[in-house]
């Protein structure tokens, strides 16, 4: 269901606000360098979902989940004085994993666009293997025992 356009901008707004106070205002070492990717807030405006990512491994973003769930009240009195809402949404923040399943993604395409290359380098393949001999057309052997596969169950 899509969202009304006024919930639109607020999320943009909080995003904004959001990444703003995390750089300037929340002083908790664990915090560090944090990106807000995205937020997305609730039809009746109770709820902001918080999707951030920061550079570093596992324990590391473990550590920075911990700082940022402190910090989430003080966010969202932050928030509050910045915003003229009725009601303050309730901040959650949540590790974003679309920007590790889209760094895995451009990572195979890089690999497939290498091996691509690769075979257009040398174009001639393996120079190892046996090739179509000059006499006639190659002839496929017949296959041998050992080369037969067991038969999946």
């Amino acid at each position: 269901m899509p969202l009304s356009h006024r919930v639109e901008r607020i999320a943009e707004q909080i995003r904004e606000e959001v990444s703003q106070i995390l750089s300037t205002e929340v002083s908790d070492p664990g915090v560090g360098l944090v990106t807000v990717t995205r937020v997305k807030v609730t039809p009746d405006l109770s709820l902001a979902r918080i999707y951030w990512t920061a550079m570093g491994d596992a324990a590391q973003r473990k550590q920075t989940a911990k700082a940022l769930s402190r910090a989430a009240s003080y966010v969202r009195h932050l928030l509050s004085a910045r915003m003229t809402l009725r009601r303050s949404p309730e901040v959650q923040f949540l590790f974003d994993q679309s920007v590790a399943a889209q760094d895995r993604v451009e990572q195979i395409l890089r690999e497939l666009h290498d091996e691509a290359a690769a075979r257009e380098a040398d174009p001639g393949g393996d120079p190892a293997a046996p090739g179509p001999s000059e006499d006639g057309p190659a002839q496929a052997s017949a296959p041998r025992d050992d080369d037969e596969k067991p038969p999946r169950v």
